[in-house]
């Protein structure tokens, strides 16, 4: 059985008998052997995302080694080509190899000369592989995607984005607050063909019911009190590009049955007319709960879900891929200092505990604002770093304040810093919140995004 790890190897050579003994070499040597009598068919197989080596006779009808190495530069100029030949030609291989061919092999040959030789040129191409897919990393980070990660769950995930981005079905993401759902809607807009069309993005659930239906499907002037001017709805300005609804868990279920008919026919009748208008249009949906739970889902209408449901990422939390914490830290803390214009701080053994210890409830959103204080000095940080965990032997008091402290800075990181809805989930007076805040030491705008 073939390795999976085997590095591919495409062979080429018009004498079948001699194709068949080099792949049989080359497969007891433990590589993956796709071999071709003819190097049109090879060129089929071959792209820039090929992970190994070709290996070619030179002597051939129609297209000869020389000519297939010149296709293989166009495709991908890192791909590793080694040409073998029966003609002791001198001057051919002096050319090749000025040319960029890896090897230059002449008939007849010892079969440990050429393993060598493929094998040299499959580690080559392992690290230029390695190198772009650190590239590609990094060119995310610089975007500011908080997808960043090494784990098996993150590499998975990008690779199914990158997989579905092209295709325009809808999407249903699922995950905790703060691990991402946005960012993966936006990279699905971006990896797509409706890059060019606008992205729009709608939160389910900070609209006041009676305000969601004119925001998504736009109005007419006079429609209602207060419409003094005709609205275009985001359902309609997204069209040519991509709708994203967060927190869908929370439309109202007479808001549910518009959007069931707009994923079903593609089309949109804004308030106050009979007009109905064509969208073209994908929709990612976000939501905080399974929806295929009929004990989360709630007034969730259930043909909704399962018109939504054609695909579903659900995004892992940050407590769940631990092994990511310091790598997402160490890159949010340089992205902060770039912004703040702050030196990169020397990251203390307790911060590196707390890191280690903390579960993250906010995820990636947490974290980020984590580093954010931390590159800036906030003494609320601090402290909260050089406690670690809470003593058994912590006078309550103490453990109460921290206990509040945490608390809060959690529900203001849940709601973005917005100081109402923080409020109301915490059920306390605005001057008792307030007071609480410098009591803690806790700025409300590190909170906002």
């Amino acid at each position: 059985m073939m390795d999976q790890d085997a590095a591919p190897v495409i062979l080429i050579d018009d004498d079948r008998d001699l194709l068949k003994a080099t792949a049989q070499t080359l497969e007891l040597a433990g590589f993956a052997v796709s071999a071709f009598s003819a190097p049109v068919e090879a060129l089929a197989h071959l792209d820039a995302g090929f992970a190994g080596v070709v290996v070619s006779d030179i002597r051939m009808p129609r297209i000869d080694g020389l000519q297939l190495f010149d296709r293989v530069l166009k495709v991908d100029q890192d791909i590793p080509v080694i040409l073998v030949t029966g003609h002791g030609d001198i001057a051919m291989a002096v050319k090749a190899i000025r040319d960029g061919v890896y090897d230059f092999i002449t008939k007849p040959f010892a079969a440990d000369r050429l393993v060598q030789s493929v094998r040299r040129a499959a580690e080559k191409r392992r690290l230029v592989m390695e190198n772009r897919a650190l590239r590609d990393a990094a060119e995310q980070a610089r975007d500011g995607l908080p997808l960043i990660g090494q784990t098996p769950a993150m590499e998975r995930l990008r690779r199914t984005l990158r997989q579905i981005a092209d295709t325009d079905v809808d999407v249903l993401v699922t995950g905790e607050t703060g691990s991402g759902k946005e960012v993966v809607a936006s990279l699905l807009h971006r990896w797509s063909r409706r890059a060019k069309g606008n992205f729009v993005a709608l939160n389910c659930g900070t609209l006041p019911d009676t305000v969601i239906e004119s925001e998504l499907f736009g109005h007419e002037a006079g429609a209602f009190t207060g419409a003094q001017k005709k609205r275009i709805g985001r359902i309609e300005h997204a069209s040519g590009g991509t709708l994203f609804l967060d927190e869908i868990e929370s439309m109202p279920p007479s808001t549910q049955i518009q959007m069931l008919r707009v994923l079903e026919m593609r089309e949109v009748t804004p308030l106050g007319t009979n007009e109905i208008r064509p969208v073209d249009l994908r929709v990612v949906a976000a939501a905080k709960v399974d929806l295929g739970d009929p004990s989360q889902r709630g007034k969730f209408r259930e043909d909704l879900y399962y018109r939504l449901n054609v695909v579903t990422i659900s995004i892992p939390p940050l407590r769940e891929r631990r092994d990511d914490v310091a790598l997402l830290f160490g890159y949010f803390t340089e992205r902060a200092a770039s912004r703040f214009r702050r030196p990169t701080p020397v990251v203390p053994a307790s911060v590196v505990r707390h890191l280690r210890e903390h579960d993250w409830p906010g995820n990636v959103r947490e974290l980020a604002h984590f580093a954010e204080r931390f590159v800036l000095g906030l003494e609320d940080i601090a402290e909260t770093a050089k406690a670690g965990p809470v003593s058994p032997d912590m006078p309550l008091p103490e453990r109460m304040e921290r206990y509040e402290a945490s608390v809060i800075r959690e529900t203001l990181d849940h709601h973005d810093g917005d100081v109402r809805r923080t409020i109301e989930a915490l059920g306390i007076p605005r001057k008792t919140f307030y007071d609480k805040l410098q009591r803690h030491g806790i700025v409300r705008s590190d909170f906002s995004r």
